[in-house]
């Protein structure tokens, strides 16, 4: 078992987690608002999923945040013929021994990327659920521990629906946060291009910025930090206003209110602050609860998106005072 780690103070987590997104910056270009809100995801323990169209930069992402903070990183590509054992790893026989040894799938890393996790079946899907949620896998009935620290990002393409497997509710509420990337503004698209340019070649690189014990120790510094019990009960009247929305069928669960706190936690913290404030949690409501709301027929015949159910409650709840002047 992996020792617990001194936290960091606060200074220093924002300190290391700003030198973290600046290096990640020289790569990847137009996406500051979703790697920081992923990184704060990482440092809250939890799983990341990019949504959004091909060509955004969501693998380079993936790629360039694994690096910078030291984490070994593994790659599936998911498709409609990987095998719950291509992830997990299996038990091979060997013939010296006359015995089984198990070799491990690439689900044994630090960061493992997903990509395009809906075009594979949900057998293989449902095989980082025991991960995402144990950090354990379970293979011929024995049970193997998974590194710490252990994080899944998974990228999916919304607008295909020829070979795709759609997440299932289950699996989605395992992501602390859905993310989407969004196409970049014009400035933003030149430096891609310029940049390419530039390195003469098609691959990008980051360097690595802090190492697996100091992330250990930046995530124990973010558990370290007190919220305030009026952030606490906001937290949960937001997920509990989507479960009582008119479009919303199954509103969020109590895991939908935990991560809005956690994120919105590592986020006040990566902001150098020993306090959250509820801006804090508005900023990562949409992506911490609207992938975990189900529409009902005539919500989605309407085109209404999760996204606006969030805005809607966020509206409508009231906002704390007391943590606001904190």
């Amino acid at each position: 078992m992996t020792p617990t780690p001194a936290p960091l103070p606060v200074a220093d987590v924002a300190r290391s987690g700003r030198a973290v997104l600046d290096e990640v910056a020289t790569a990847v270009v137009g996406m500051g608002g979703p790697l920081r809100v992923a990184l704060a995801a990482v440092l809250a323990g939890g799983h990341v999923l990019f949504e959004d169209v091909p060509g955004l930069g969501k693998t380079l992402a993936a790629r360039s945040l694994a690096t910078a903070l030291g984490l070994d990183f593994r790659r599936i590509q998911c498709t409609p013929d990987l095998l719950p054992s291509d992830v997990t790893g299996s038990s091979v026989y060997d013939p010296a021994t006359s015995e089984f040894t198990f070799r491990p799938g690439p689900v044994f890393a630090g960061l493992l990327l997903a990509d395009e996790i809906n075009r594979t079946a949900p057998k293989t899907q449902s095989a980082l659920l025991e991960a995402m949620a144990e950090r354990q896998v379970s293979v011929d009935g024995t049970t193997h521990v998974l590194p710490a620290p252990f994080h899944v990002v998974a990228t999916s393409n919304p607008v295909e629906y020829e070979g795709t497997y759609p997440l299932p509710e289950a699996q989605l509420d395992r992501f602390m946060v859905r993310l989407a990337v969004g196409y970049p503004d014009r400035d933003a698209e030149v430096d891609v291009l310029a940049r390419r340019l530039v390195r003469r070649q098609e691959g990008a690189s980051v360097r690595q910025v802090v190492d697996v014990a100091t992330l250990l120790a930046m995530q124990a510094g973010v558990e370290a930090v007190a919220v305030d019990p009026d952030v606490l009960a906001y937290c949960v009247d937001l997920a509990a206003a989507t479960r009582t929305h008119r479009a919303v069928e199954v509103g969020a669960s109590p895991r939908g209110s935990q991560a809005l706190v956690l994120v919105a936690r590592a986020l006040a913290v990566l902001d150098g602050r020993d306090h959250v404030t509820p801006e804090d949690v508005k900023e990562v409501a949409a992506a911490a609860l609207a992938h975990r709301l189900s529409l009902t027929p005539q919500a989605w015949a309407a085109g209404l998106a999760p996204d606006t159910v969030v805005q809607e409650v966020l509206a409508q709840v009231a906002v704390p005072t007391t943590a606001r002047r904190a």
